[in-house]
């Protein structure tokens, strides 16, 4: 079993997303930590990029505050290294397809695989483009993970199919960021996810609350939340790792 797929084993998964290095690389650890001591079971760790274009203002606003402070691909994968001697539960990356090529792709893999990261998210990758990075993923055993958004409709079943790791449902049009309410029909496309694939699917963009957190994995096997994880670490920046953790555990807590 590949550890992507342990952490929606017998439980719905929470999956935390933070971007590396805002307010500095230190913070970003401790908050991981404390989102894996309070039940996290997957991490989403964000690559910073100049331009991107699946965030919102929240995330955008770390992005730029983490480029700002001079983190580096570099610098997180030293990070990344460290937590792994701690830290076991699956991590994935989320950046854009610019960054792996302007750092080589087969290097940014191959590096992946060497400090334990289990796969990898690049939201401005159509899915008729993967084969750029699939053959390298496939050769060092990271996940290139598949995101489904509501106007995939009739790719969802082609992209299922093909899926590694975990696919990405995406909640609602538009970027990252919270939502007071979900309105997408998001049962029916779970329902083309299950009559085509094994792998399991966690739903992102928009939840913010226990409540939507509790319904987004009462339809699919887990929830991803971003923008308000991103928020508490804007508000306390060096001081957020307890708040996280705090965050996390009323998350969790509701989910069956």
């Amino acid at each position: 079993m590949s550890r992507i797929a342990s952490a929606f084993e017998n439980k719905k998964a929470f999956i935390a997303f933070l971007t590396c290095g805002d307010p500095d690389l230190s913070t970003t650890a401790a908050c991981v930590r404390a989102a894996v001591e309070n039940g996290a079971s997957l991490i989403e760790l964000g690559i910073p990029f100049s331009d991107p274009t699946a965030e919102g203002t929240v995330i955008q606003g770390a992005n730029l505050r983490a480029l700002t402070g001079g983190v580096t691909t570099d610098k997180i994968f030293d990070m990344v290294r460290e937590l792994r001697k701690d830290v076991s539960v699956p991590m994935v990356f989320m950046t854009y397809a610019n960054v792996v090529f302007s750092y080589g792709a087969e290097r940014f893999i191959s590096t992946c695989r060497e400090i334990g990261m289990d796969g990898l998210i690049l939201p401005d990758l159509p899915y008729e483009e993967k084969e750029e990075f699939l053959p390298l993923c496939h050769t060092y055993g990271v996940d290139l993970i598949s995101l489904i958004a509501p106007t995939s409709e009739n790719r969802i079943a082609m992209i299922a199919k093909e899926a590694e790791g975990f696919l990405y449902i995406v909640s609602s049009l538009g970027v990252t960021g919270m939502r007071s309410e979900i309105k997408t029909n998001l049962q029916s496309i779970v329902e083309v996810v299950r009559q085509n694939t094994e792998i399991p699917c966690a739903i992102g963009f928009g939840i913010s609350t226990p409540e939507q957190a509790a319904k987004m994995a009462g339809i699919s096997d887990g929830a991803i939340v971003g923008s308000a994880i991103v928020k508490i670490i804007e508000k306390y920046g060096r001081e957020a790792a307890p708040y996280v953790g705090e965050y996390v555990r009323e998350m969790t807590a509701g989910l069956s």
